[in-house]
């Protein structure tokens, strides 16, 4: 009988539950034991929480590894369709023409017909995100003045703080399909869908600006009898100038990305013309698109990233460069379509 008590009275001791000594050192020693137990079984509860939930996923989601398995020759085959082969003096590459041709039959850039300029479907959506930007510009900074405690005191200001943080828990592609009965089916819809969009988020974010600005120039121009509008003017948005375009020009580059994946329930642009190429499984068509959006989005995100490196004091050398602008572009535009940034 005693060996078992004694195995149980070591492990009660090991983690952190025998009554070992009444010394301030051997208290210490259990309280840690036993946070440290009670660390690893939280731990442990959470792996299986964790191993539940992700296998009730995947059967609400119906995985099924058989059936992935006998999809690979379809999926091989698509991609000789997204990469077609061909030789190049005897060296074997992707058919790069037939990328070429259907850009410029479907005229996806641009094409200059009777002496004027017919604008493609990447303009179409870039056009749709930079329209939607500055229609949203002057609703993002007036709620972005108005939530700040600095103008409106609390709680106040909460009212337009809690119109914003509604617009951003829909999501850009919500607003598309909200404002459809106004504008129909169009691109017009979705630069409607960016402004209600940046509206939200550019607006919260130039509240944050205003929170962290100094009093000093404030004061002054109080002290020279100022109004309240020419307060906020002077003293608080010339402050935050800087700061404002900065966020202006990564807000434009998120709205590009947008409007790719609005494009594609019926914005317009390239969004559009890659969904009606995935509808007829034209696999080198799809990848055409996908080529253009690659070059746009990156392209975009590289000119913000250099606006905001040259407006920041605080950030004087862009970290990502052109490389890196380009590789991280698809990630970005999915993370665009399903949603902003986190906050």
């Amino acid at each position: 009988m005693s060996a078992p008590s004694s195995k149980t009275d070591s492990l009660a001791a090991y983690f952190g539950y025998a009554d070992i000594g009444d010394s301030p050192a051997e208290q210490k020693l259990r309280d840690m034991k036993r946070r440290k137990t009670e660390r690893r079984l939280w731990m442990l509860g959470g792996l299986i929480a964790t191993y539940l939930l992700f296998y009730a996923s995947l059967l609400l989601i119906e995985f099924n590894l058989a059936e992935l398995a006998g999809q690979l020759d379809q999926f091989y085959e698509a991609l000789l369709g997204y990469f077609p082969p061909t030789t190049y003096f005897g060296i074997p590459f992707v058919d790069l023409g037939a990328y070429a041709s259907f850009i410029i039959e479907e005229n996806l850039i641009l094409t200059v017909e009777g002496g004027q300029i017919v604008w493609g479907a990447m303009f179409v959506t870039m056009a749709v995100a930079f329209a939607g930007t500055v229609l949203g510009l002057p609703l993002a900074l007036f709620f972005g003045v108005m939530s700040s405690e600095r103008v409106i005191p609390y709680p106040f200001n909460f009212i337009f703080r809690g119109t914003m943080s509604l617009i951003r828990a829909i999501p850009g592609l919500v607003w598309f399909l909200i404002l459809i009965p106004l504008a129909g089916v169009t691109p017009f819809t979705g630069a409607l869908a960016i402004m209600v969009d940046t509206t939200g988020y550019l607006g919260r974010l130039f509240t944050d600006e205003l929170e962290e600005i100094e009093d000093g120039p404030i004061e002054g121009i109080r002290s020279t009898g100022a109004n309240s509008s020419q307060i906020v003017s002077f003293g608080m948005l010339s402050q935050v100038f800087r700061q404002f375009i900065a966020w202006i020009a990564f807000d434009l580059e998120h709205n590009v990305r947008a409007a790719i994946g609005l494009g594609i329930i019926g914005a317009g642009g390239l969004g559009l013309e890659l969904y009606i190429q995935r509808q007829t499984f034209n696999y080198t068509e799809m990848m055409a698109c996908i080529i253009l959006i690659f070059l746009l989005a990156g392209s975009v995100e590289l000119v913000s990233q250099r606006v905001r490196s040259a407006l920041r004091e605080d950030d004087d050398i862009e970290k990502s460069g052109v490389l890196e602008a380009f590789v991280n572009a698809p990630r970005n535009v999915l993370t665009s379509t399903l949603g902003r940034r986190g906050q």
